[in-house]
């Protein structure tokens, strides 16, 4: 079944389009930022319901986040000078991009700006429903060469950020899937299995724009290839395929 399903877009088959241009900007209420959700499961869930949730947060000033029981995050800035941040008395400098780093939602964590402000990838999970690996790839990529570029070179731009495993994953409402966020650069992701076309066969080209992302179930429409100049965030969650 199409992902059209649940969320709105471009779409080939389990493969839909999410483009950056029609996401809404939730302000937050500290005035620290805004956020801008990219996808969240069960569609449409709120912050009591959500088994995970990935979206972009432009942070304008230092302050404290909102805390999340049973919730565990992996924060990546990909855009800005980087930050600190103290979680549970604790201070993690992550400064620059592309330094996935997971930390407990509910433990007190404090956000300090290194020079001005950023834009952070965050992925939010609730135990026991959901898990995820965040890596930044770099270059060529493609599933079946996952962790380094498929012309043999790195794949990670800086690292990965781990989430959950076999004894986090469950729940009927835990959709595992591939989702694909462009940071930086042209990045251009080759899909086999379906022109798009109905009665059609053959590969369809898709270009990405910054913050674009493509998000994936099943297998109908995965990607055989992508290439950027630049850099993309590669989620992939762990559970059962909505339906």
């Amino acid at each position: 079944m199409s992902i059209g399903r649940y969320f709105h877009g471009e779409g080939i088959g389990d493969m839909r389009i999410l483009r950056a241009a029609g996401r809404a900007a939730a302000p937050w209420s500290n005035g620290g930022g805004v956020t801008r959700e990219i996808a969240v499961h069960p569609p449409g869930a709120g912050w009591d319901g959500f088994a995970w949730r990935v979206s972009l947060a432009d942070v304008t000033r230092d302050g404290p986040y909102s805390p999340l029981p049973g919730v565990r995050r992996i924060l990546t800035v990909v855009d800005g000078a980087g930050l600190e941040l103290t979680v549970d008395g604790a201070p993690r400098l992550l400064p620059g991009r592309y330094r996935p780093f997971a930390f407990p939602g509910d433990a007190p964590t404090v956000s300090r700006l290194l020079d001005g402000p950023v834009v952070n990838l965050n992925v939010m999970l609730r135990e026991g429903r959901a898990a995820a690996t965040v890596e930044m790839v770099g270059g060529a990529w493609s599933p079946e060469l996952e962790g380094r570029a498929a012309d043999g070179g790195p794949g990670l731009a800086s690292g990965s950020g781990l989430v959950g495993g076999p004894d986090s994953v469950g729940g009927p409402d835990s959709a595992g899937g591939l989702l694909v966020v462009a940071l930086e650069g042209a990045t251009r992701l080759t899909v086999r299995g379906e022109s798009g076309v109905p009665g059609e066969s053959g590969e369809a080209e898709v270009r990405l724009e910054r913050f674009d992302a493509v998000w994936w179930t099943g297998s109908e429409a995965l990607p055989d290839g992508l290439r950027t100049d630049g850099t993309v965030a590669v989620v992939r969650l762990s559970g059962h395929p909505l339906g």
